[in-house]
């Protein structure tokens, strides 16, 4: 039989280095998770991401057992990590902080396509461009697609 659904957690963790400290362990705590078992589970299977922003879906249970989807970085992380930047723009429509090609926007889209919503790469890289632009990103070169 199937075990009956607690409720879920999603959290934003660097990949390989899940601790107890805040924000983990409070929002786990309440729910009456194992800390210590996620951020061992995390750790271990996050070892080739070390560093980087990773989005997990925690599925708890009434038995305090859980489950965990590790997703793919945040589209911004990985835009800003294309560009060389730190953080995006604040005023995204007057001040530009760096550019990326094309072919870097198409790379992003390769790796987030699982997360996304989108069938085709086209669509995908259309979705990159527009979160870039939206962040004081230039998207450089012509544009693959249009004509």
């Amino acid at each position: 039989m199937a075990k009956e659904i607690g409720g879920f957690v999603k959290l934003q963790v660097k990949g390989g280095q899940a601790n107890p400290a805040p924000p983990i362990g409070p929002a786990l705590g309440s729910k009456g998770i194992n800390i210590m078992e996620f951020c061992k589970q995390f750790n271990g299977r996050t070892q080739d991401k070390m560093g980087q922003v990773l989005p997990v879906l925690i599925t708890y249970y009434t038995d305090k057992s859980f489950d965990f989807v590790i997703k793919t970085p945040p589209a911004p992380v990985l835009l800003l990590e294309a560009a060389k930047k730190q953080k995006g723009s604040n005023e995204p429509n007057r001040n530009k902080i760096g550019s990326v090609t094309w072919d870097q926007v198409a790379e992003i889209a390769k790796i987030k396509m699982p997360d996304l919503n989108a069938f085709k790469l086209e669509s995908a890289m259309k979705m990159i461009a527009g979160t870039a632009r939206s962040m004081g990103i230039t998207v450089t070169g012509n544009s693959p697609f249009e004509k």
